[in-house]
């Protein structure tokens, strides 16, 4: 009886810390950007892509290194979510993403990517050409905000 009573007082405590905690005020974006990328042993990327935050377009460049198994080239147009941004400075940022992937002629390609400030960028698309991948990733994404447009 008393592992019960316990029981109930914790979840009641729970909740009642749920209901107290203030709403993050972090938006999340919209992205979609086209990167090619090649490489054997070490790979390089770049690319072109644009971030849809607080009804305006925002364009960027990518540029990225992979370090590890890399072999081949491809295409990816990808698109997805950018979470957890405060304000727009948050998006521009060096990320880190660990990961694998391979492409035969085309295949479906999908990354997340974590940078220091929180952001996480997740993404899915199409994806072309020859490549086999097992690599650890940095991604520069510069923003240009004299460009942006209203959405």
């Amino acid at each position: 009886m008393r592992k019960l009573r316990s029981s109930w007082v914790a979840v009641i405590a729970l909740a009642a810390a749920i209901g107290a905690t203030t709403p993050s005020h972090a938006i999340t974006g919209t992205v979609r950007v086209t990167i090619a990328k090649a490489g054997l042993i070490v790979g390089a990327g770049g690319g072109r892509g644009a971030l849809t935050f607080r009804h305006r377009n925002y364009p960027f460049t990518v540029q990225g290194l992979s370090l590890g198994l890399t072999a081949g080239a491809s295409i990816n147009r990808l698109v997805g979510r950018a979470d957890y941004i405060n304000e727009i400075g948050d998006f521009a940022s060096t990320y880190s993403v660990v990961g694998a992937g391979s492409a035969l002629i085309g295949g479906i390609s999908g990354v997340q990517l974590k940078n220091d400030k929180g952001v996480i960028i997740t993404l899915q698309g199409a994806k072309g050409g020859l490549e086999v991948s097992a690599n650890v990733t940095r991604v520069v994404i510069t923003l240009d905000q004299t460009r942006s447009t209203p959405d």
